[in-house]
């Protein structure tokens, strides 16, 4: 049991308790320097069950919260967004927001407004980037040439009400645009529908203006789950298996007598983490301390920039298409 009085813990609550959002609770129920206040959400059996399992309180409003939290978890549909998360950055709460940070840019700037005008820390869900596979990869890369990131896998029915470029490859959309330093040049896509109404399949090449390209593929609609991440750049090549939490390295070596270096390989094997918990466990630290979280609302308005022109070129295009076979 944590020594940490009451009064000196965050006071935290979770706005939307569905899969992601109950997890959001569960972690924060355990955190010792976090008081798990309540949790809201429109399915009233639903936000009592997680109540009663975290050992929280279920308010019926958002704002029945205010004056009682510090900080809250907003776990709800993207549509929703700035309708939950304005009446607690309006009274300088501190929000966690799922990825993405709006459905559009207008609306996703003005969550960026609330929360710079109240002082109120805005960190946006973007939770691969606390992968330590991610972190480990990033803390080898120097000026990337090519970059090139898969993620593939089944058919989630509750990703429906989006697109696969707002619902997985914005993903390795941020992680690309954080180990790239230069802005996009120019974006080009294709995708197509195949079992709803949104993309399903899609394919994206970004072009920096430093001449960095990145390709980025993501399909959920994929007999097996892969998703992997390869750097190519001077003088080295480097492989990233989410799954395996794997980084195979590749670069020359020079070798005594030899007419030209060989090429000298490594595995490393990262020490897992769960994503989640560190993402939560930042959110707190950066509120405890006053630092901007490593994925604030600017840099979540500028993945979605990228994940709106995507969607965007993949309209314009011939892409939209019921495709008759999956990938």
């Amino acid at each position: 049991m944590s020594d940490q009085s009451h009064s000196d813990r965050l006071r935290v609550a979770v706005i939307g308790v569905g899969y992601l959002g109950r997890f959001h609770a569960l972690i924060y129920s355990r955190l010792p320097e976090v008081d798990l206040v309540g949790v809201v959400d429109t399915d009233q059996d639903r936000a009592e069950a997680v109540a009663a399992e975290t050992g929280c309180g279920r308010y019926d409003r958002i704002q029945d919260l205010i004056g009682r939290v510090d900080a809250a978890s907003v776990v709800v549909p993207t549509t929703a967004h700035l309708e939950a998360a304005a009446p607690l950055l309006s009274q300088g709460i501190h929000v966690l927001l799922e990825k993405p940070i709006a459905p559009s840019l207008s609306e996703g700037a003005e969550i960026v407004r609330l929360a710079r005008a109240h002082g109120a820390t805005l960190q946006i869900g973007h939770v691969e980037r606390f992968n330590a596979g991610v972190m480990a990869l990033a803390q080898r890369i120097d000026s990337p040439v090519y970059l090139e990131a898969q993620r593939m896998g089944g058919f989630v029915e509750r990703a429906t009400d989006v697109d696969v470029v707002s619902d997985l490859m914005i993903h390795d959309i941020d992680i690309v645009l954080s180990l790239v330093d230069a802005e996009i040049g120019s974006i080009s896509a294709v995708g197509a529908s195949v079992l709803t109404e949104h993309v399903d399949i899609a394919n994206a090449r970004l072009e920096f203006s430093n001449g960095t390209v990145a390709n980025v593929v993501a399909s959920r609609v994929s007999d097996r789950v892969t998703r992997r991440f390869r750097v190519f750049q001077t003088r080295m090549y480097l492989s990233l298996d989410f799954v395996a939490q794997t980084i195979d390295l590749a670069e020359p070596r020079l070798v005594s007598g030899a007419a030209r270096p060989e090429i000298a390989r490594e595995r490393i094997q990262v020490e897992p983490i769960k994503p989640l918990d560190l993402e939560l466990a930042e959110f707190v630290r950066c509120i405890r301390d006053g630092q901007a979280p490593l994925v604030d609302g600017r840099t979540g308005l500028k993945a979605l920039e990228v994940a709106l022109e995507v969607r965007g070129r993949i309209a314009q295009g011939a892409g939209l298409q019921r495709a008759s076979r999956r990938s």
